[in-house]
């Protein structure tokens, strides 16, 4: 088991990359801290887990509080003991978000609010107990959108997702010492909720394929897999980087028809 006595906190993981990843992680492993805004997902996730032989529990937080991080991470260490991993993965794109001038600042602000304070407070609370762990791994969710403009407007998820990577390498150089490694983990177009919500024609799924060199689109279980190399101690020496799990997509000039 490549996870074998880790304790592991997914926030966002009542749907989507966090249920998957923490899935697999129990699989391999870990104890699952199911953090989720989403009282129905978390403790589905948590079934899911246990159903299957592994070891959760579920923790309600609204990551953008720092209240509910504080506790996110408390929990953690009350229940078992430690903290070992931090995915820091919940995050939201807004049906709302557009350009610039059509992007209302409430859209930007919870945007914001979400997906990059988010992570910011996961790091603040999260690290002091990953240093008293002895040292451990953060995953911060970003996008390729983070390295490419998205062909549709989305202006505040793709400021936010650079921010993750910003933040991301600079909390990786400070703790390189500490044995607390840093990574950012970049999806690109995947079968989930998030995009198909958007994607809800099969004119607008082929539009978007056509910039995939893979020419399909991504799946939650293929993200999971790379957050539990980053995760495991396979990846030992792998810090500050930005991890593409995107297809080809940021690799791609001219894609083919």
């Amino acid at each position: 088991m490549r996870l074998k006595d880790k304790v592991a906190l997914i926030t966002g993981a009542g749907s989507g990359i966090g249920y998957r990843t923490a899935r697999l992680f129990a699989k391999e492993g870990a104890a699952v801290v199911v953090v989720d805004i989403n009282d129905e997902g978390g403790y589905a996730c948590v079934a899911d887990v246990e159903t299957a032989g592994g070891t959760a529990t579920f923790v309600k937080a609204d990551v953008s509080r720092a209240s509910d991080c504080e506790y996110m991470i408390a929990a953690a260490e009350a229940t078992y003991d430690k903290l070992d991993i931090l995915f820091n993965n919940a995050g939201i794109s807004h049906a709302a978000d557009d350009d610039a001038i059509n992007t209302s600042e409430a859209v930007w602000d919870l945007t914001m609010a979400v997906n990059v304070k988010g992570v910011f407070l996961g790091c603040k609370y999260g690290i002091p107990a990953l240093q008293r762990a002895g040292g451990g791994s953060i995953i911060n969710t970003a996008s390729f959108v983070a390295l490419l403009g998205a062909a549709t407007p989305q202006l505040a998820y793709t400021a936010s997702k650079g921010a993750v990577l910003a933040l991301s390498r600079e909390l990786a150089v400070i703790h390189a010492q500490e044995n607390i490694r840093v990574n950012a983990l970049c999806p690109g177009p995947l079968r989930t909720e998030l995009l198909m919500k958007y994607l809800d024609t099969e004119e607008k799924k082929r539009r978007r394929l056509v910039h995939i060199p893979m020419g399909r689109f991504g799946e939650a279980e293929e993200i999971a897999k790379a957050a539990l190399y980053l995760a495991s101690d396979e990846s030992s020496f792998v810090t500050g980087s930005t991890f593409l799990v995107d297809g080809g997509i940021t690799a791609a000039y001219v894609t083919p028809e």
